[in-house]
């Protein structure tokens, strides 16, 4: 594994300042605040991370209205750019909109779609788009759950019909909540492997369950990992011997990671019990598995985390493991959870995904 990895990270002053909730007290409109990005980038600086010549700050790709175009409606990019000049508004309980709203929604995508082609074109080997608002959620022709635009399946989109880039690629969602407007531009898609590991409610029922697996062409390649509440770092990854085999089948030329944190047990609006260390280990594994199968071109993409105190540390995490360095965790981490799911319950989740997936994976076979 290379020792000097070049790893880009896509920042800019406006996610850290700009589109403010209009309510400050911590109702659920107000968790998807610049202080996300603001908070992470203060950690940065105390810790100096910036002045590691093997971090190289990428500004976000400028786009225009038409780039937004290919993965959404102009009726949905109207509503909200009419919104946005209006000042205010509100798109159902979940999204608030300021006169900031459009732009910084755009220079989202713009970010993420510099911290792919950052990758693809070699100039780094891995890298981190920390841009807000999140994206997963968002549909074709509305926003949902925080997210404006859909920051990763723009970009997707843009590579091919932009870049004429047809490649395979694998999109790895690690957010607590399922990327129901991620999963569905790609439902049908042969050459995108989207793998989601979310939060789920066994006893309600709802989207992400194990038997979604994609339709037509693309059946098979949408496959989703449901895992109780008070999932903790010592079965979290059981997910990987899965995730692993069907990575080395499939052999994308880019991995993308959908990267919320709100797994950590101290999110406010997720049910898990991870620490940071959880993901300082998924992303050694996966970078392990990159630089196996795609020369390492693996790119991290913000979605959730909400707690301001946590999410600086998730990212650090993910940045050490990146650059081949240990990670010594915080110690407001070390605590006992009285609540625990077992691994009992993550086996018999992750057979039955073995079964379904038997018909279309010779690997898991």
């Amino acid at each position: 594994m290379p020792k000097n990895n070049k790893i880009g990270i896509v920042v800019d002053d406006d996610f850290a300042s700009k589109n403010i909730p209009p309510y400050p007290h911590p109702i659920f409109l107000s968790y998807e605040t610049p202080l996300r990005i603001k908070s992470i980038l203060t950690h940065f600086e105390n810790r100096k991370i910036f002045d590691n010549e093997n971090i190289i700050k990428l500004k976000p790709k400028l786009i225009d209205e038409s780039i937004i175009n290919l993965a959404h409606t102009k009726y949905h990019i109207d509503s909200i750019k009419n919104l946005s000049n209006l000042g205010s508004g509100f798109l159902g309980e979940e999204i608030y909109i300021t006169k900031d709203t459009f732009l910084l929604a755009k220079k989202a995508i713009g970010g993420t779609i510099q911290a792919i082609e950052s990758v693809i074109n070699q100039d780094v080997n891995q890298s981190f788009a920390l841009i807000r608002p999140p994206g997963h959620h968002a549909l074709r022709e509305k926003a949902s759950g925080f997210c404006i635009f859909n920051n990763i399946a723009n970009s997707i989109i843009f590579l091919r019909e932009k870049l004429n880039y047809k490649k395979k690629i694998a999109i790895i969602d690690i957010d607590s909540h399922f990327g129901d407007g991620l999963v569905q531009y790609f439902y049908d898609d042969p050459n995108v492997l989207y793998f989601s590991i979310h939060e789920f409610d066994f006893v309600e029922g709802e989207i992400g369950f194990i038997n979604e697996l994609g339709e037509g062409d693309g059946l098979g390649k949408s496959i989703n990992f449901p895992i109780p509440m008070h999932c903790t770092d010592d079965i979290f990854l059981e997910f990987m011997d899965i995730l692993e085999p069907l990575l080395n089948e499939f052999c994308p030329d880019l991995i993308i990671i959908a990267a919320g944190f709100d797994m950590h047990f101290s999110d406010p609006i997720g049910n898990c019990s991870l620490t940071s260390n959880s993901y300082f280990k998924f992303t050694k594994r996966i970078l392990k598995i990159s630089n196996d199968i795609c020369m390492g071109k693996l790119v991290f993409v913000l979605e959730g985390g909400y707690n301001l105190i946590a999410l600086p540390f998730c990212v650090h995490a993910v940045i050490n493991a990146l650059l081949n360095e240990e990670y010594e965790p915080p110690t407001f981490e070390n605590i006992e959870f009285l609540e625990k799911c077992k691994i009992e319950d993550i086996t018999k989740i992750k057979n039955s995904l073995k079964n379904l997936l038997a018909n279309y994976w010779i690997s898991i076979q």
